[in-house]
């Protein structure tokens, strides 16, 4: 487990997600490994959760908190299971020659943050569920806290993705990117067969430049427009998965004075829900 929790440290860092690491398009980590500290970090934020159900003026409900304890980390890993074929072919579609192993894993690198994210946030959930009993108040806190967590976790997606593209090319970029960085002089004649174009990393890091964290951009190079568009729309799916499926799982923290449920029927959506509780918050 503490290999596992120093490979989450490396990639939270952006040490496992620089350049000489991806240099053949290759996002090493452990798969296995990072899923079992997925699921711990998922069930650390149930249990912050929980307070709020433990700490309830009628009494603790046990039966709630377990029950979230459960849907946590299966929200993760159902929204996963259900958006991963999408991304796959999304990938395909733009040109893309990442396998499905370094699909997999990339997927399972930006939920490692994403959770890493979450569970840092739970001791303020946790906070909150014992110092105020608005139900309300509470869905909206956890809400922003999944919001919060999930636009990192995909922002992180994307530099990585970005990342491994530059390592696609490094047998040479472009020819708009390598004329304009490369300073070296040209041989005698103007012929510039003698020229020669760096290799793709020395174009986008600097010696003098310090490690870019996970977050950061690579130099000036970026995602073509087309794999833009489509990861974006990628990214907008996952979310609304997410936020669809957590409607499906509810609920996660119990409504004070109704009896305890696994599974609320069918009826609304997520949405509908948000925009309900915010009036009731200010009306």
């Amino acid at each position: 487990m503490l290999k596992w929790l120093k490979e989450l440290d490396r990639i939270l860092r952006g040490d496992a997600t620089r350049m000489e690491e991806l240099w053949k398009a290759e996002l090493r980590i452990p798969v296995l490994g990072l899923s079992v500290v997925i699921l711990a970090l998922a069930v650390i934020y149930a249990v912050c959760m929980d307070f709020y159900a433990m700490f309830r003026p009628d009494g603790p409900m046990f039966a709630q908190a377990f029950a979230t304890i459960v849907k946590v980390p299966a929200l993760f890993f159902l929204t996963l299971l259900v958006t991963f074929p999408s991304l796959y072919v999304f990938n395909a579609l733009v040109g893309s020659r990442l396998n499905l192993l370094t699909i997999l894993r990339l997927l399972v690198a930006a939920l490692a943050v994403n959770l890493a994210v979450l569970a840092s946030l739970g001791p303020i959930v946790a906070f909150f569920s014992v110092s105020t009993e608005s139900y309300g108040f509470m869905i909206m806190l956890n809400v922003l806290t999944f919001a919060l967590s999930g636009a990192l976790g995909f922002a992180f997606l994307l530099q990585t993705l970005n990342r491994l593209c530059i390592t696609q090319r490094k047998a040479g970029l472009p020819p708009p990117l390598a004329p304009a960085l490369d300073d070296s002089p040209t041989p005698a004649g103007g012929n510039d067969a003698g020229r020669t174009v760096p290799e793709p990393y020395e174009l986008v890091k600097p010696e003098s430049l310090e490690e870019p964290g996970a977050l950061d951009r690579i130099g000036d190079y970026v995602l073509g427009k087309h794999v833009q568009k489509v990861f974006t729309c990628w990214v907008v799916v996952f979310g609304l998965v997410g936020a669809q499926m957590s409607w499906v799982l509810r609920p996660f923290i119990g409504a004070p004075g109704k009896p305890f449920q696994w599974f609320r029927p069918r009826g609304s959506n997520f949405f509908e829900s948000v925009v309900d509780t915010l009036v009731g918050l200010f009306s």
